[in-house]
């Protein structure tokens, strides 16, 4: 098997939509309020056009997204560092850990040792039954929180890449 991670072009956003769909079909089961849960293909091109969208490939299909919101971009985190959004894994490829990988290149390859980022920050809903646990087994603590009108708290979390 193949395996290339890649920056998303404007060419990859009916296959990130599908994708995208088929992985947030939970969140919008629970009601949780994330753009990526109800994303159009207009919302998929602004997110390869404005934030670093990257995409996992394997034998050539897409099977996994992450994206960077960057502190000078239009929608920045809350802490002057790159913000993880968006991340999606095609519920099809079962749960065989491409999600872990796909993190931990972006947190390494891209954060870490390409933008020499000291940490990284993401948020998720104080709603969703288990993100927030499966961010802090993977050294995220808890950073802050704020109530940005989508029916729940967004607790953010952040990550030392740096010392």
């Amino acid at each position: 098997m193949s395996k290339r991670y890649r920056l998303a072009t404007e060419a990859d956003a009916d296959e990130l939509l599908s994708l995208t769909l088929r992985a947030y079909e939970p969140i919008r089961k629970l009601g949780i309020n994330f753009a990526a849960a109800t994303a159009d293909k207009e919302l998929v091109l602004n997110n390869i056009q404005k934030n670093a969208c990257y995409v996992l490939e394997e034998d050539g299909r897409i099977v996994a997204t992450i994206s960077l919101r960057m502190p000078w971009g239009p929608n920045p985190g809350p802490y002057g560092v790159p913000h993880i959004w968006w991340f999606a894994v095609d519920p099809e490829t079962g749960k065989k850990g491409t999600g872990s990988d796909m993190l931990e290149w972006l947190e390494n390859t891209v954060l870490r040792d390409t933008l020499k980022a000291p940490f990284v920050s993401l948020g998720t809903a104080d709603k969703h039954p288990w993100l927030i646990g499966m961010y802090e087994r993977k050294g995220y603590v808890r950073a802050g929180e704020k109530d940005l009108g989508k029916g729940h708290i967004t607790i953010y979390l952040k990550k030392q890449l740096h010392d």
